[in-house]
């Protein structure tokens, strides 16, 4: 079979798949109207499916989908592909005939992008699957924007079991790559990502009056300047790790000292021992200091998503079929980077690897993911397309 042409007489349906995601997003968990999209292709193209999958609360209906094609020998390999469909509370500035439709939201991370690449790949594998071998699970999963991560909501409702794929795949979109190009990294790609709420506590007063309060703003900025020390002086500079705080409030005017300042930041490693340890450390240096100054702090630290680990035999196949598949010299290794993806919870399951496609052309299409002017330039569809079903097909 010829996987490009087959990929190139469908493109322009493909490009229509993503034109009705974009123009419809849905915020993370509330993806019904996505996934009632999804499920109706599916079942146009008689592929078999589960869906209500990876609700927040056990015993609801989540928006998550299931698809499982079975090619010949279904039993010789299992594998699975994910895509995410989540959007965010973005307002969109881009002036596209499939602007978004719903004020305040927008694809602005390209999860329609890799939704329809699935899609695509679901059609062309399933109308082609006596020219392949083994079973291939499809993932449509809602909520990777939000904590706890969809991702490990659908482990939870068992989409890793009977039957458990050898491997798992996932692609994402990368304006700074241009298009044609496929981007992957073997080993530690990406950080754990995980939230950090504190509540500094004192005692208000009048501003002119400071030696009658325990002033939490004092506290806080101390607080905030000290606790950088937790990552220089006890994280090997070898390992790389980054602690910011994003969000400070306290007070209601410039003469009146409050009782308490919430504050927002993030803690991201590549380490799960180092992480275990800082977070450990964070909370007790908290507290202490806070104390030391007259005060307290209350501090929580949820566990957000694990670092993201790509196997290296895994992604060295992946490597071998984008060579294959876009040519050696557009098949490029990718930098470390900070940010996280939950599909780090599958890796963690599985051995799996999140690879990217570029989706830049000709110095347009560049803005970064999470900005209210990012798109992509469509063609980008069709190399997703074809990466997932070459995967799909050619993965032993």
């Amino acid at each position: 079979m010829d996987l490009k042409k087959l990929v190139a007489d469908n493109l322009e349906e493909f490009i229509s798949f993503r034109h009705h995601i974009h123009s419809n997003p849905e915020l993370s968990f509330q993806e019904k109207n996505t996934a009632d999209f999804i499920a109706n292709k599916l079942t146009s193209w008689n592929i078999d499916f589960t869906r209500g999958l990876g609700a927040l609360e056990p015993g609801e209906n989540g928006n998550g989908i299931l698809a499982i094609i079975k090619g010949k020998n279904p039993d010789s390999k299992i594998i699975a592909l994910r895509a995410d469909m989540d959007a965010l509370p973005i307002t969109e500035l881009n002036e596209v005939s499939y602007k978004s439709k719903n004020i305040g939201v927008m694809h602005a991370c390209g999860h329609d992008v890799h939704a329809t690449c699935l899609l695509g790949a679901a059609k062309i594998l399933q109308q082609n699957k006596d020219n392949w071998e083994g079973t291939i699970k499809m993932i449509f999963q809602p909520g990777e924007e939000k904590h706890p991560g969809g991702a490990s909501l659908l482990i939870r409702d068992k989409v890793l079991e009977n039957p458990k794929p050898q491997a798992i795949f996932a692609l994402h979109v990368y304006p700074h790559l241009p298009y044609g190009n496929v981007g992957y990294r073997a080993g530690q790609y990406m950080a754990s990502a995980d939230e950090i709420y504190i509540t500094v506590k004192g005692k208000g007063g009048h501003a002119a009056l400071p030696h009658q309060t325990v002033d939490p703003i004092i506290i806080s900025a101390n607080l905030l300047v000290s606790l950088q020390q937790i990552i220089s002086r006890n994280c090997n500079p070898l390992q790389p790790s980054v602690l910011s705080f994003g969000k400070i409030q306290g007070g209601n005017a410039g003469n009146v000292i409050p009782s308490e300042v919430k504050i927002e930041g993030t803690l991201r490693c590549m380490d799960e021992a180092w992480r275990s340890k800082a977070h450990e450390l964070i909370k007790k240096h908290t507290v202490e200091l806070c104390r030391a100054l007259g005060g307290d702090a209350d501090i929580e630290i949820p566990m957000g998503y694990p670092s993201l680990y790509n196997h290296p035999e895994v992604t060295a196949k992946v490597k071998s079929i984008a060579e294959n598949t876009v040519g050696k010299e557009n098949t490029v290794e990718l930098d470390l980077r900070m940010a996280a993806e939950d599909f780090s919870f599958y890796t963690h399951e599985v051995p799996g690897c999140f690879f990217r496609i570029g989706t830049s052309f000709e110095d347009k299409f560049t803005h970064p993911v999470h900005n209210a002017q990012f798109d992509i330039y469509d063609q980008a569809i069709g190399v997703g397309v074809e990466m997932f079903c070459a995967i799909g097909m050619g993965f032993k």
